[in-house]
């Protein structure tokens, strides 16, 4: 059997409209994005092209940045200086394990702001960085405040919005990492030119939006799934009431509080993931991590600059150049925003991966023709390199990046959920720390060759979503299993009595629910 199964919505199920509650406790969540978004713009894009920064810290690499006859694919081949970018996500891994305990004892609320203070402490301390080693314990205390933020946000959001616009709502999560890659890139500009303290006021920016969200997070609401997981019933019920702007919520509570019955009997989530019911949604989640990270994003989000001088732009040519992806960036993650809840995950995913596919070719091809080893590549030639970035990440923007968040978010059932987005979000921090950590060193000895090999991998993932990925629009998201993965051509048998002996009992009999009086 070939065919996909495209499941319908079934959304239209439970009452509700898209309340000024809901827009509001989104976008503050979202300031988790901005924060991880805006990390990404400095450490990778701006300061580690700084010569201020690089005397302080990298002097080798200094040294080597302005020797004439360098190799200009080597200039900046320093483990350390890719340990600075890369001990981040280290952090993000260990610390979104515990967030996902955390999130679930205590709820989606207390874990953002959690993020929000590491974040603060992070940033103070890369800001009065006296030597490497403060340094990089900045970079370790942000990358907790990035493994509790991107544990918790994308949760939440996809908790709190209605299914017919969860996917909208949802990539405001990746919409603010684009502003704050954008924001960090135009405050680069201006900060290069102010000496010998601009990487300072650089790194120093990243507590702002973190300080927005330990603010904004005392309004939000918590969600009605984490209120009645802990116990809160009357509580999950005033605020699904709040959230959907009807009083009429009786369905939906009451699917809620099956799905929380079933999820507080699992006692061991991490354990239950392994079992062959929530194979498909542990595959599916924790893969397109992988995929997201292997379409060769990093190259352009943390070394735009360095990848710019290396084609022969000046230090404040390349940051320009770096300013207008970024400004391409937000502006294409907003047509996600828009069309995800539209199109569907899969047709972006698909039309997104040909158009990468394309753009990193012939960025390539012209790299291996006009780019050697000392020569400055012409500047038409660069010019055309930057408008093909240019169209890598637009149609990054509008799928792959967002979609990589939202798609974890929405399929994992109740009981697993935290345990899930957990493998989904340590995957993609191990996967964006192995690429920080070896850009550079595979610019080094592959030269032009790097882009053919995420070329080679947007191939295998374009063809995974093709085939094996359902399409999640519009459904509850407890009723996913029923209406995706139940009929997808693949996954169905996951889900059928004699494979590997029965069904989990515990999932066969649904609890019976009393109203609340």
């Amino acid at each position: 059997m070939t065919g996909i199964v495209v499941a319908e919505s079934g959304g239209g199920d439970f009452p509700a409209s898209l309340t000024k509650q809901v827009v509001v406790c989104s976008i503050i969540a979202a300031f988790g994005g901005l924060m991880f978004g805006y990390d990404i713009g400095i450490s990778g894009r701006g300061v580690t092209s700084m010569d201020d920064f690089l005397i302080k810290f990298f002097p080798d690499v200094y040294v080597k940045k302005h020797k004439a006859k360098e190799d200009n694919y080597c200039k900046y081949d320093n483990q350390h200086l890719q340990l600075f970018t890369s001990s981040l996500y280290l952090a993000a891994i260990v610390a979104s394990f515990f967030a996902s305990i955390f999130c679930r004892k205590f709820g989606r609320k207390p874990t953002i702001q959690i993020a929000s203070v590491f974040f603060v402490v992070g940033a103070i301390l890369n800001t009065a960085a006296q030597n490497l080693g403060m340094l990089i314990a900045g970079r370790l205390c942000l990358g907790a405040g990035v493994g509790f933020g991107n544990q918790a946000v994308p949760l939440f959001i996809s908790e709190i919005a209605p299914a017919k616009y969860r996917g909208g709502l949802n990539i405001c999560f990746q919409l603010l990492i684009t502003v704050g890659i954008l924001l960090a890139n135009m405050i680069n500009y201006g900060t290069s030119r102010l000496h010998p303290y601009g990487w300072r006021i650089s790194l120093g920016g990243a507590a702002v939006p973190a300080i927005i969200l330990l603010i904004g997070s005392l309004v939000i609401v918590e969600t009605p799934a984490s209120l009645l997981e802990r116990g809160k019933d009357k509580e999950g019920l005033i605020t699904l009431q709040k959230i959907r702007g009807v009083d009429n919520v009786d369905k939906e509570f009451q699917e809620l509080s099956v799905a929380t019955e079933l999820a507080n009997r699992v006692k061991h989530p991490y354990r239950d993931l392994t079992k062959r019911s929530n194979r498909p949604q542990l595959v599916c989640g924790t893969i397109l991590q992988v995929f997201q990270q292997f379409t060769g994003i990093n190259v352009i989000m943390f070394y735009a600059p360095v990848l710019f001088q290396t084609m022969g732009f000046g230090s404040d040519a390349s940051l320009l150049s770096s300013v207008v992806t970024g400004l391409v960036n937000v502006l294409s993650t907003l047509v996600a925003v828009f069309s995800v809840d539209i199109f569907g995950r899969r047709a972006l995913l698909m039309e997104a991966a040909v158009q990468m596919l394309i753009a990193q070719c012939v960025v390539g091809v012209m790299l291996a023709e006009y780019l050697h080893s000392t020569n400055m590549m012409p500047q038409k030639y660069a010019v055309i390199v930057v408008i093909l970035v240019c169209i890598f990440v637009a149609g990054f923007a509008w799928s792959w990046g967002p979609l990589g968040w939202l798609i974890p978010s929405e399929i994992f059932p109740l009981e697993t959920r935290n345990a899930g987005f957990f493998c989904a979000v340590s995957m993609n921090m191990f996967c964006t720390f192995l690429i920080a950590q070896a850009f550079l060193t595979m610019l080094c000895h592959m030269r032009s060759g790097i882009f053919f090999f995420f070329a080679a991998w947007i191939v295998i993932m374009g063809s995974f979503v093709a085939i094996m990925l359902p399409e999640t629009k519009g459904i509850p998201i407890d009723e996913m299993i029923e209406i995706a993965w139940k009929k997808h051509w693949f996954w169905q048998r996951y889900f059928k009595d004699g494979n590997n002996g029965k069904e989990d009992q515990q999932f066969q009999d649904k609890p019976e629910i009393k109203p609340l009086d």
